[in-house]
């Protein structure tokens, strides 16, 4: 089984089941914006993304350099691949038990027939 630190999966998790979070990471797959930018595509206070950035920081999913007044983010993907991989393993759990349900019933048909 494929075993990550409970509290980097728990932070990452946390922070994209909230779909906000998650519109701002698509947003940010288009490369590095601004703070003020990211909160263009929002109907939210300028301090609510930021909150949201905040999350996302905590969960290394978002990496934030401070210009002056100008803060530039970025997204950061590791995290997500480890929480990819972690699903993955009941993903696979998952499919060969599935598997072994569908051939039980297919064999309990082949008999009553």
């Amino acid at each position: 089984m494929v075993e990550y630190r409970n509290t980097t999966l728990d932070r990452v998790f946390s922070a994209v089941a909230d779909p906000t979070r998650r519109a701002i990471l698509k947003s940010l797959r288009q490369g590095p914006a601004t703070v003020t930018e990211i909160a263009r595509s929002f109907p939210v206070s300028l301090n609510a993304v930021s909150k949201h950035l905040m999350v996302l920081e905590r969960a290394g999913l978002v990496r934030r350099k401070v210009q002056g007044r100008v803060h530039h983010c970025r997204l950061v993907a590791k995290p997500l691949r480890q929480a990819t991989a972690w699903l993955d393993h009941y993903r696979r759990f998952w499919e060969i038990r599935l598997d072994a349900l569908e051939e039980h019933l297919a064999q309990k048909k082949r008999h009553t027939h």
